[in-house]
């Protein structure tokens, strides 16, 4: 089995994940924007038993604007690392921090809230999909 390592931007805290990512996508939503100063986030989604701190627990600070959906970052120099999704089981290690990742988003969400419009063929789900909570309906690109 694959497993892939990430880091925050200064290497004080590492992290592991396994196998495949259940899900890979883009989002769009006001949160996300906020919490990565972009105008998107490329999110990797793993069950959360495949998520391993490998380094530097104590250097790990969290918080969660909405309940449940607790986003991580290294205190020493700032960089995200990962955000647990406790409702859905899943952790979003940031594809943008792991090692030699090939990142292949499969739909975009949240896309009612883009201020980037992105043309690249993929579904553009005005939330969620349904499987995930949500509406399941999708927008123009």
């Amino acid at each position: 089995m694959t497993t892939h390592k990430g880091s925050c931007m200064c290497g004080a805290v590492s992290v592991e994940v396994e196998g495949d990512p259940q899900a890979m996508l883009v989002c769009h939503c006001k949160d996300c924007r906020a919490w990565s100063a972009s105008p998107v986030n490329g999110a990797a989604l793993w069950p959360r038993d495949k998520m391993t701190v490998t380094q530097g627990q104590d250097n790990i600070q969290s918080y969660a604007r909405s309940e449940g959906h607790n986003r991580s970052w290294c205190t020493k120099c700032g960089g995200h690392v990962f955000t647990d999704h406790i409702p859905f089981g899943l952790v979003d290690v940031y594809a943008s921090v792991i090692e030699d990742f090939d990142f292949q988003p499969a739909i975009h969400v949240n896309y009612e809230s883009t201020i980037m419009p992105i043309k690249d063929g993929l579904p553009k789900f005005k939330d969620f999909p349904e499987d995930f909570g949500g509406s399941g309906e999708t927008m123009p690109e």
